[in-house]
């Protein structure tokens, strides 16, 4: 299916005005390498950046590497992440995909997305995330942020996040994946957070849809 004229020009616009706003991207997670980074995006699951910041130096410090991790019983990480929630299933997950690093890929994280989706506790998005900020291999994650926006800027029909992946995909220039879905993350943050906007007061939205009458509902992920 082609690209409408109309939705490709609103592309390039957006993404004109991101990067205008937010010309350097730094990574939101505090890491010092591909496992801490995975680690950190494994914990940030349902969990702001900013508590994740505040619980893995203590995590790091006892273990930041998958040899030390695994000496640390489960019990030990769970009560370390407790603040980042779900604590029980994220524990596990470390341990066992610290074991499995060890086995399988001499301690490194893989630099290949298939087999990071294999790891407990690692999704698509997350595998993404580490796909692109630890390696710079492009791809283009997808949380909640960006689908709604994405929806709201009329860029995807929002059926569920892996058709949102595609969609913007097709829509910018691979070697803009990277830094856009930061991009993207920062701005909903900054100006069009989902009680704050919803497609009717930040200056994007009133600029690209200045007739909307009543804030644009969006379809969860």
């Amino acid at each position: 299916m082609s690209l409408s004229t109309s939705k490709l020009k609103r592309a390039k616009h957006i993404h004109k005005v991101l990067e205008k706003h937010f010309p350097e991207t730094p990574i939101p997670l505090d890491h010092k390498d591909s496992y801490t980074l995975l680690i950190a995006v494994l914990l940030s699951a349902q969990c702001t950046d900013v508590r994740v910041n505040q619980v893995t130096p203590k995590l790091f410090k006892k273990a930041d590497s998958p040899k030390k991790m695994i000496k640390l019983s489960i019990k030990e990480i769970e009560d370390i992440i407790r603040p980042c929630g779900l604590s029980p299933r994220k524990s596990k997950a470390i341990h066992e995909l610290s074991h499995i690093l060890l086995d399988k890929f001499n301690g490194e994280v893989p630099k290949d997305i298939v087999e990071l989706e294999k790891l407990p506790g690692v999704g698509h998005k997350t595998a993404s995330v580490v796909m692109s900020q630890a390696f710079g291999v492009p791809a283009f994650p997808i949380d909640t942020h960006i689908h709604r926006l994405a929806q709201i800027w009329k860029l995807t029909d929002g059926k569920n996040v892996k058709q949102t992946e595609k969609d913007l995909k097709r829509l910018f220039p691979e070697d803009s994946w990277n830094k856009l879905h930061l991009q993207i993350i920062f701005f909903g943050r900054e100006f069009c957070q989902a009680r704050g906007c919803n497609g009717m007061r930040c200056d994007l939205c009133k600029e690209m849809y200045p007739n909307r009458k009543k804030p644009l509902s969006y379809k969860k992920a």
